[in-house]
C-alpha cells in the first residue's frame, strides 16, 4: 500500500483514455446521472448489485452491464465474486475513472489496523489500484469495534486509497455514535429498502447529516417477505410487482413494474441496487430515466410501507 488513487490515477489516465469505445457502449442505452457525495466523490445515481453471482460468472456480467450503460458495481468480501468483479471491470473499454466499485469488509476486521489489512485484501482481488468506495458491511454493535473499523476507513480516504467510505445496514443510532466519536459522517449508508420498506426514520437521519441513502433488494426480491404482526411470526408473501396500484402506474407510464419501483427510489434520492444477470432485465433497470412519477404516484408507492418490522435487524444479524 504504497500509493494512493491520486498518484496512480495520473500514471494511468492517458492510456485508458486512449482506448475508444465499443459499438455496444457507444450505443448504449443510457448512462446513468451522477449524486456529489459528502467528502466529494461523484457517484452514480443507479448500479448493479451483484450477489449472489458466482466469481466464475461475474467478469461477464459485469462487463455486459458496463456495455449497458452501468457505471457503478456493488460487491462484498462476503460475496465471494471481488476476483470475477474486477475483472469485468478490467476487460471494459471504459476508463477506470468513470466506473465506480464498491466492496465492503466483514466482522472480522473491524479495528483500524485490521480495515488497513481489509484493504489489501480487497484491492487485491478486485486487482484494481483504488476502491471508490468501501463500506463496513454490518455494524455488529455486540462486539463494539465498529467505531474502531470506521477510524480505519478515514485512515484510508485520507491516504487517498478510497474516494468515498461509508457504511452498510447501519441504524440511525449506530451512525450518530460515528460521528460523535470521530466527527465524520458516511459518505453512504446501504440498507434494505423497497416499497415495503421505506425506511423513513433512516433517510432522515441520512439528510440531517448529508449522507446518501443506498438500498440493496430494491425490488424486494421479487416477492417480499413480511413479517405478519402476530406473536407466530408468520411471513406472509407478496409481490410489489404485481400490486395493483403499481401495474395501475406501469400502464399509465408505460414502463414496467420494476422500471416504476425503480424510478421510486429515485424520486426519494435513493440509489438503488437491482440485481440481474438477464442482459433484457439489466437493460430494464437503467432504463429509467425518460420519466417521472409524481408527488401522488410516489405516495401510492410508499403507502405499501408495513414498517422496519420487515427488516433485517442489524443490531442481531451480521457477518
Amino acid at each position: 500500500m504504497e500509493k494512493g488513487p491520486r498518484v496512480l490515477a495520473s500514471r494511468s489516465r492517458a492510456r485508458r483514455r486512449a482506448k475508444r469505445s465499443s459499438p455496444a457502449i457507444q450505443n448504449a442505452l443510457t448512462v446513468p446521472a451522477t449524486t456529489t457525495l459528502l467528502h466529494g466523490a461523484q457517484m452514480p445515481i443507479i448500479g448493479l448489485g451483484t450477489w449472489p453471482i458466482a466469481d466464475a460468472e461475474a467478469p461477464q456480467v459485469v462487463a455486459q452491464a458496463i456495455e449497458l450503460g452501468y457505471r457503478l458495481i456493488d460487491t462484498a468480501y462476503a460475496y465471494g465474486n471481488e476476483e470475477g468483479v474486477g475483472r469485468g471491470v478490467r476487460a471494459s473499454d471504459v476508463p477506470r475513472e468513470e466506473l465506480f466499485v464498491t466492496t465492503k469488509l466483514n466482522g472480522e476486521w473491524h479495528g483500524y489496523a485490521a480495515v488497513q489489512e481489509a484493504f489489501r485484501l480487497a484491492s487485491q482481488k478486485l486487482d484494481l489500484d483504488y476502491i471508490d468506495l468501501f463500506l463496513i458491511h454490518w455494524p455488529l454493535p455486540g462486539r463494539g469495534r465498529y467505531v474502531d473499523a470506521w477510524r480505519g476507513l478515514i485512515k484510508l480516504l485520507e491516504d487517498g486509497f478510497v474516494r468515498a467510505i461509508g457504511t452498510s445496514n447501519f441504524k440511525p443510532s449506530h451512525i450518530e455514535r460515528l460521528i460523535e466519536e470521530t466527527g465524520l459522517a458516511p459518505d453512504v449508508n446501504q440498507v434494505q429498502l423497497n416499497p415495503m420498506l421505506t425506511r423513513a426514520e433512516i433517510r432522515a437521519c441520512h439528510a440531517r447529516h448529508g449522507i446518501r441513502t443506498q438500498s440493496w433488494s430494491p425490488l424486494g426480491l421479487g416477492v417480499q417477505r413480511e413479517r405478519a404482526h402476530t406473536d407466530t411470526g408468520l411471513a406472509a408473501e407478496r409481490n410489489i410487482l404485481k400490486d395493483p396500484g403499481v401495474l395501475e402506474i406501469a400502464q399509465r407510464t408505460g414502463k414496467t413494474p420494476a422500471q416504476v419501483i425503480l424510478r421510486w427510489h429515485l424520486e426519494l434520492e435513493v440509489t438503488p441496487l437491482p440485481k440481474t444477470t438477464d442482459p433484457k432485465r439489466m437493460a430494464e433497470n437503467i432504463d429509467v430515466f425518460d420519466f417521472s412519477l409524481d408527488l401522488a404516484d410516489v405516495a401510492t408507492i410508499s403507502a405499501l410501507d408495513h414498517g422496519d418490522v420487515a427488516a433485517v435487524d442489524s443490531d442481531r444479524v451480521g457477518h
